[in-house]
């Protein structure tokens, strides 16, 4: 089975109050999305990798490649106004064979098994998405009245979503809408259904200044 991953890396540094996106933020000598490519290529060295950005991180993607000898392994796409679009040109460098995964730059520390079931599972059924339980109380807003939720009904959705590749180019063909939030809504919105897989806990997206810190304190425990 030929394995893919598409690193969406588009995000900016607007809620981390940085002038450097935060996937290009370093932590311990290393920007964020070198240690989420990482976790690929310790799952396979053989995968394949593109790495989409915004056509003005282009420069500052091969200054860190070229530091830390990882340009000559990874592909590159340009991405568009919204995530949509910016898979959509990963999408379209895929062969049109195999299982494609989907990643966040900025989730660091997915781990090598979410990444392996996540495969397994797609190349099987079809597609697979890493969720985890939420462990806190829940309640909605509506109005001036909020109401319990059970929250064993809801799940956290992480990345990598993974799908067989005819399935995501199939899916990417569709007119963009403002409702697709990840790349399982996109494929669901064909009427497949959408295969949840057990994800890990420290797979976090970091987003604000105190999920740096955070980051910083899983590393050094694996250190």
């Amino acid at each position: 089975m030929e394995y893919s991953v598409i690193i969406a890396a588009g995000g900016s540094g607007t809620r981390m109050k940085s002038d450097v996106p935060k996937q290009f933020i370093e932590v311990f000598g290393k920007p964020v999305i070198f240690y989420s490519i990482e976790k690929f290529l310790n799952f396979s060295s053989q995968i394949r990798i593109i790495v989409v950005l915004p056509q003005n991180m282009i420069d500052l993607w091969k200054s860190y490649c070229e530091k830390f000898y990882f340009f000559d392994k990874i592909e590159v796409a340009i991405g568009g106004k919204t995530r949509f679009h910016s898979v959509f040109n990963g999408v379209q460098m895929l062969n049109d064979n195999g299982v494609v995964a989907i990643h966040d730059a900025a989730r660091p520390l997915v781990s090598v098994d979410t990444i392996k079931k996540a495969l397994e599972v797609a190349s099987s059924i079809g597609n697979a998405v890493p969720a985890i339980s939420i462990n806190d109380s829940l309640r909605i807003v509506e109005n001036s009245y909020n109401f319990r939720i059970d929250r064993e009904k809801i799940k956290i959705i992480q990345t990598p979503q993974c799908f067989s590749i005819d399935v995501i180019k199939r899916a990417y063909q569709q007119p963009y809408n403002e409702f697709f939030t990840d790349d399982a809504s996109v494929v669901e919105n064909m009427g497949i259904k959408i295969n949840l897989i057990e994800g890990n806990r420290e797979n976090f997206k970091v987003t604000t200044e105190s999920d740096i810190k955070l980051l910083k304190y899983y590393l050094s425990m694996q250190d």
